[in-house]
């Protein structure tokens, strides 16, 4: 019996110290309108990528992707199994813009219901538990659907432990997310991953995100089109030298068919390959390993409750689907 706050993985709970090397924001599956074509959705395809994470040093995958977006939750427990990496499941709800029309519009009035159900009894018929909520800001702000669905995510938060991770349109954004979640929902810093921040190299707003006390996650190297690898080695060492080197998480965001490395794009393995090896010659070996492993392990454990009594007093209550 495993105590003390655990990581919840597609096979079950694991102590924080298990978790290895992560990859702290990853996709296996994804599919969405907005990328036409270029759907996550080969398990061959998923097989071969952790097999070359693997290969690269990598022990854990966090797959940040939400309901209705083609999570694979019946595949993952396989994948994990048969590589041997660690892969932790996503709840939560994306921008609008990611779904068919009618989807949100189903699943809106039980959602921190559904949120919670997924973290605490699995998603749909599948029995994979999913082990983080995420959710997603817009560009510089937040609308209506993203309060909607952050004030779902910080009853979930309570009721169960989890943590939530946050898209941030273009990396913009955290302050206002911090605000909401954290100031008028009540929602712990320490329970919030701010994701892509990389996107957005503000130094001013990654440290006061820091000092906030929330998680900062520079995900998805290797985009030409944002400020990542060449601003990433400063903005790392801006939050280190700062006292914040404990609230920094990597990743790899992989969106795209094309994007996997076994597909030819850099895929998973670039973050151990490339990115790890150039931030050694800034900011060292030891701290580089503390973004990959001490870090993560501390953001996504929970002390994991049952969810129940605590959800629904501000959600409408409806039905809701599996995805």
């Amino acid at each position: 019996m495993v105590t003390g706050p655990t990581i919840r993985t597609v096979l079950g709970d694991i102590p924080p110290a298990d978790l290895g090397v992560c990859n702290a924001h990853d996709h296996l599956f994804l599919r969405s309108p907005q990328l036409p074509g270029q759907e996550l959705a080969d398990a061959g395809a998923a097989a071969a990528e952790l097999a070359a994470f693997r290969a690269a040093g990598g022990a854990a995958v966090i797959q940040w992707t939400p309901y209705g977006m083609g999570r694979g939750a019946a595949e993952l427990p396989r994948l994990a199994r048969e590589s041997g990496v660690t892969v932790v499941a996503a709840t939560g709800l994306h921008q609008a813009a990611h779904y068919a029309p009618g989807t949100v519009e189903r699943v809106r009035p039980d959602l921190a219901d559904l949120f919670v159900t997924e973290l605490t009894e699995g998603i749909g018929g599948t029995g994979t538990r999913a082990g983080m909520i995420k959710v997603a800001g817009g560009f510089h702000g937040l609308d209506p659907h993203a309060r909607y669905t952050m004030a779902a995510a910080a009853e979930a938060q309570r009721a169960t432990g989890a943590a939530i991770g946050v898209h941030l349109e273009l990396g913009t954004g955290a302050l206002d997310v911090l605000e909401f979640l954290c100031g008028e929902l009540a929602v712990s810093p320490d329970r919030v991953i701010l994701g892509h921040l990389n996107r957005s190299p503000d130094l001013a707003v990654h440290r006061t995100a820091a000092e906030a006390g929330a998680y900062l996650a520079f995900d998805g190297p290797s985009r030409a089109n944002h400020a990542t690898d060449w601003r990433l080695p400063e903005a790392l060492a801006a939050l280190a030298e700062a006292g914040f080197g404990d609230r920094i998480l990597l990743g790899g965001d992989t969106t795209t068919a094309a994007a996997r490395s076994v597909d030819g794009g850099p895929g998973m393995p670039h973050l151990l390959r490339r990115l790890r090896s150039r931030l050694e010659l800034d900011l060292g070996a030891d701290l580089v390993t503390r973004f990959l492993t001490d870090n993560p392990a501390r953001a996504f454990a929970a002390e994991w409750g049952r969810g129940g009594s605590e959800v629904g007093a501000g959600v409408e209550e409806g039905g809701v689907g599996g995805g």
